[in-house]
């Protein structure tokens, strides 16, 4: 490696780099690109500066617009969620995960079903049994926008259990967990980390997680419990699974040179301590692919988000 003659380098950014957030400030994928780029800087990873950009506008279909019509722009790269699908679909904005180079698939974000501790809804199974014994659309469940991913797990859950909630957005999963504490809602699905501070304060209780198995992490949070504690909602007889993506996507027409650069690059975020530490906070499922298989991933993940879009008619006319 270190004997190739300097002609054949292989290639890297030759002026900064701009990382797209299509998101608000504050939120999930802010952090994780603030993160990202606060590694990049501390372990000295780049040599030229990686700059976060949020364009939040159309529920991220500005940043997403703008990755597009960046085509063969290798000094763009944008950190996505499962928006990737939903935003186009609720919208009807000329765009697909398609129009884009997939990088890398970072993590996916786990959700977890919370009630506020002073009610006594000790497992999921209850607190549905509870739902369905109030009526249909009597119980309120709190979740992060619109036609977005809490509100179409949501619908799923409500397929899994034959229940009806009225469904509260709100801006930001921080605020969900306050509405929850204040009891201006029934329940939510948050992502952990979003919920984190609630629940080792011993205002909220978490029922059970979203994902195929349990989550890995077996440091207490609360006095009593960790993420490892939390059951899966299968467990709990609610077949009902769901995962976030937070996955690094190029613009279209860039090379594979250029694609190897950014996967080289993020394979050595993702060995850090500090990166570790950040998935553990947030008790992310800590899957990562790249390449033909997080391709494959991609096309499966939005035939799903198509079917449970359309189930609940949230595709744009």
């Amino acid at each position: 490696m270190l004997a190739a003659p300097a002609a054949h380098a292989a290639w890297e950014p030759t002026k900064p780099v701009e990382f797209v957030v299509p998101a608000g400030t504050g939120g999930g994928a802010d952090q994780m690109a603030r993160l990202i780029q606060g590694i990049v800087v501390k372990h000295n990873l780049m040599k030229q500066p990686l700059v976060v950009v949020n364009k939040s506008g159309g529920a991220g279909a500005e940043g997403f617009l703008d990755v597009k019509n960046a085509k063969g722009d290798p000094h763009k790269i944008v950190v996505t969620l499962s928006n990737l699908f939903t935003t186009p679909m609720a919208t009807g904005v000329p765009f697909n995960w398609r129009d884009m180079t997939p990088v890398s698939m970072m993590a996916l974000d786990n959700f977890v079903l919370w009630v506020n501790a002073e009610k006594p809804y000790k497992s999921a199974k209850e607190y549905f049994d509870a739902v369905k014994a109030a009526g249909p659309s009597k119980m309120k469940m709190g979740g992060t926008g619109s036609k977005q991913e809490d509100q179409i797990l949501t619908v799923g859950i409500e397929k899994a259990t034959g229940t009806k909630f009225i469904y509260v957005p709100f801006k930001g999963g921080g605020e969900v967990a306050v509405q929850l504490v204040g009891g201006h809602v029934d329940s939510s699905v948050n992502n952990p980390a979003e919920a984190v501070a609630q629940w080792r304060a011993g205002k909220l209780r978490a029922l059970c997680v979203f994902d195929a198995n349990r989550m890995p992490y077996k440091a207490k949070v609360t006095d009593t419990q960790s993420w490892g504690d939390v059951p899966t909602c299968k467990e709990a007889g609610v077949p009902t699974e769901y995962t976030m993506l937070r996955g690094i996507f190029m613009p279209a027409g860039v090379t594979k040179e250029q694609t190897d650069y950014y996967n080289g690059l993020l394979k050595k975020v993702r060995d850090t301590p500090e990166w570790k530490e950040y998935m553990e906070k947030g008790a992310f499922n800590q899957t990562s692919m790249d390449g033909e298989k997080f391709q494959a991933w991609l096309g499966a993940a939005e035939q799903k988000h198509r079917e449970l879009m359309k189930e609940a008619g949230f595709m744009a006319k």
